[in-house]
């Protein structure tokens, strides 16, 4: 193999919650509240839609907010990567990357390994620079048994979801979570910081109709006709393992910039994305208490100066 290179699962579609929008000759990234399916290939309206995008929309009423999945490998985090991540926005390729510890930072003189304070101590990566950015491989369909979706994301929600899942369904399964029958869900939920707005995040879970004894059973099945015809589970992980720790960092040139351009935007560009959002939740809600109780204060205090 080539050094330097990480040898990852072979992609042939993304999974997304969330596109690229163009508002005042600016490109944001936008959320949305179901997934998406697309190639790898892009036209000037966007990623091209995977044909099982449609056929998953047919088959599910409403919004596309599940997808039956697999995954590769039984070791959990071969199909879910995960670190803190600092980019360079004008070349968008990886500057820093991060577990907690320990990172690897580009250097003039080379690659670094440095202590990891995680972003919130982290002085090099600046405020908002440094993110958590996971990268969950699945099996979709029956086309292409070794040939993955990738999903991206850099929600703190979906990266510690989904690894829990992945974490727990392989002990309870008994280190066979390559054979589980799974299946990725879109969950909501409100917090204060969202001001009480719903946001979405991705789930892990038995799919829909089943219950986790039929699906481990299933799963034993699958192990033993795997093992019969010589499928061998521990290699693949094995070979997994050593293509990944081949490369200083995972993901290509060539994937980088809609990497950054997607999770990565400008700091100018959140906050305008944000103020974009407080508008549009102040003229769709009236005024509470508290803004009324504000806007009050701020009057008596203008008369008075």
């Amino acid at each position: 193999m080539l050094k330097g290179l990480a040898i990852t699962p072979p992609v042939i579609g993304r999974i997304s919650i969330g596109r690229i929008s163009e508002r005042n000759g600016k490109r944001l990234p936008e959320k949305e509240d179901h997934f998406t399916l697309t190639t790898q290939v892009q036209n000037r309206d966007g990623w091209i839609l995977h044909p099982l995008n449609e056929s998953l929309r047919k088959a599910t009423p409403g919004k596309l907010r599940s997808i039956p999945v697999r995954v590769l490998f039984n070791e959990p985090d071969l199909n879910l990567r995960a670190d803190y991540t600092l980019f360079d926005r004008e070349t968008g390729r990886p500057v820093c990357v991060g577990n907690g510890e320990r990172c690897k930072r580009v250097e003039q003189d080379g690659i670094a390994v440095l202590p990891c304070p995680s972003p919130d101590g982290c002085q090099f990566g600046g405020p908002g620079g440094c993110k958590p950015y996971g990268r969950l491989n699945v099996i979709v369909g029956d086309e292409d048994e070794m040939g993955s979706f990738v999903f991206r994301t850099t929600s703190f929600n979906s990266i510690r979801t989904l690894a829990a899942r992945l974490h727990y369904f392989s002990a309870v399964s008994g280190n066979r979570l390559a054979c589980l029958a799974l299946e990725l869900k879109l969950r909501g939920k409100s917090t204060t910081q969202s001001y009480r707005s719903p946001i979405y995040y991705v789930d892990l879970g038995i799919r829909t109709g089943s219950t986790l004894e039929a699906s481990l059973t299933e799963a034993r099945e699958l192990e033993a006709r795997r093992k019969a015809v010589g499928f061998d589970q521990a290699g693949l992980d094995a070979a997994a393992r050593l293509g990944f720790s081949n490369g200083t960092f995972e993901d290509s040139p060539e994937e980088t910039a809609a990497v950054v351009e997607e999770f990565f935007p400008e700091a100018a560009d959140d906050r305008s994305a944000a103020g974009d959002a407080a508008e549009k939740n102040s003229e769709a809600q009236p005024p509470g208490l508290r803004q009324k109780l504000e806007r009050k204060a701020a009057l008596l205090g203008g008369t008075a100066a």
